[in-house]
């Protein structure tokens, strides 16, 4: 068993596919390289090449002395704690460089070096709306905020948020409802649940979707890290709603972002004389989308759409179907090679066997579930 556990840490600090996970975590530890990391490893093309960069070298290269100063210390820096933790909490890393990186993400200019995944951030997330708002929340915003996510879900788009108080968890909530994906991004460290009662709604974004994150474990949900990280809530989404929002709220800094990164920005109107209408009806002077419904942000997007279908289309012959809670837990547990039965699924996904034969029939209609003689199955 030691030898087992021995074994998982060296890959992970060798890193998934060759990669150098200790060296790439090294560089996210530091907030100041972390503001510059994504020029950095754009000149020197690996976390490799640039420790092996003399401060001269750096600074020839353009970047501040400080910058080249704090790579000489960020590079002693023991990162084997934070391996244990990546391993015990059963957490992915996603580099900048990995082929699964959000595109759409990566193409901003301050791109996080990291990513820290707990779920999945499949391809067909490049098609996300992010919709968040304000954290004191009417109920007309929150029912607003859960209707639109809900039905853009159910449309086929992932929809990124906070999942934040208010808004960002009514749009979570929204998403889950129709079966759909959803992608919460934290102002923390993963191991951090906040607020503490959204564990039970993060724990089932997990498994309809990715909780994710820039910062390193641990890291406490500071005042000052939630404008930072908004950039990447527009960053991984082709617009963003902002649903209610005060003169001076946190969605206004998402749709600032969103602006910036060359993103659609969309605002739902709301009464005139609540204080959380006057950030939402300031962006709509200023030329934001007026949202009453999905089709108008779907109008808006029409172009942007067709273009990330078309590159979807070159990877997968078909996008794959939508599944509910239910049937993604039966299909995770299935394989393509080692034929299951329906007793078996049913103890391992914790169903009625008249419950999973029901599931499996289902995945076999969206054809990703193929049966095998004696009631076996496995992933078509």
């Amino acid at each position: 068993m030691v030898c087992m556990q021995r074994g998982l840490l060296k890959r992970l600090k060798s890193g998934w596919g060759g990669k150098n996970i200790e060296n790439w975590l090294k560089l996210s530890l530091s907030t100041q390289i972390r503001a510059e990391g994504k020029a950095l490893i754009e000149s020197f093309k690996s976390p490799e090449y640039l420790f092996n960069a003399s401060p001269r070298e750096v600074r020839q290269r353009g970047f501040k002395a400080k910058i080249a100063e704090e790579l000489q210390r960020v590079k002693k820096y023991d990162v084997s704690k934070e391996l244990s933790l990546i391993k015990k909490d059963k957490i992915r890393i996603i580099t900048l460089l990995d082929k699964d990186y959000p595109a759409s993400l990566k193409s901003i200019t301050s791109a996080p070096l990291v990513l820290y995944v707990q779920g999945e951030v499949l391809a067909q997330d490049c098609l996300a709306i992010a919709v968040v708002g304000s954290r004191l929340s009417s109920f007309y915003g929150i029912k607003t905020a859960e209707r639109l996510s809900e039905e853009l879900s159910y449309r086929g788009f992932t929809i990124v948020s906070g999942m934040a108080r208010g808004i960002d968890t009514a749009a979570h909530k929204g998403a889950l409802k129709s079966g759909g994906r959803t992608i919460a991004v934290l102002g923390c460290g993963l191991d951090i649940v906040y607020p503490r009662e959204n564990k039970k709604l993060k724990e089932e974004i997990i498994r309809q979707g990715a909780v994710v994150s820039e910062f390193p474990l641990g890291t406490p949900p500071e005042r000052f890290n939630f404008p930072i990280r908004n950039r990447i809530i527009s960053g991984l989404s082709l617009g963003t709603v902002v649903v209610e929002a005060a003169k001076h709220s946190g969605a206004l800094i998402t749709a600032n972002y969103a602006l910036e990164q060359q993103r659609e920005v969309f605002a739902v109107p709301g009464h005139i004389d609540s204080p959380t209408s006057q950030g939402t009806h300031q962006i709509l002077k200023e030329g934001a989308k007026l949202v009453e419904d999905t089709d108008d942000i779907l109008e808006e997007l029409q172009p942007v759409i067709k273009s990330h279908l078309r590159k979807l289309k070159k990877k997968f012959s078909s996008l794959p179907p939508r599944l509910s809670s239910e049937e993604e837990r039966i299909y995770n547990l299935l394989s393509e090679s080692r034929p299951k039965c329906v007793d078996e699924l049913s103890k391992e996904g914790a169903f009625p066997p008249g419950q999973v034969l029901t599931i499996l029939s289902m995945l076999e209609l969206k054809k990703i579930v193929k049966r095998l003689p004696g009631q076996r199955f496995v992933k078509n």
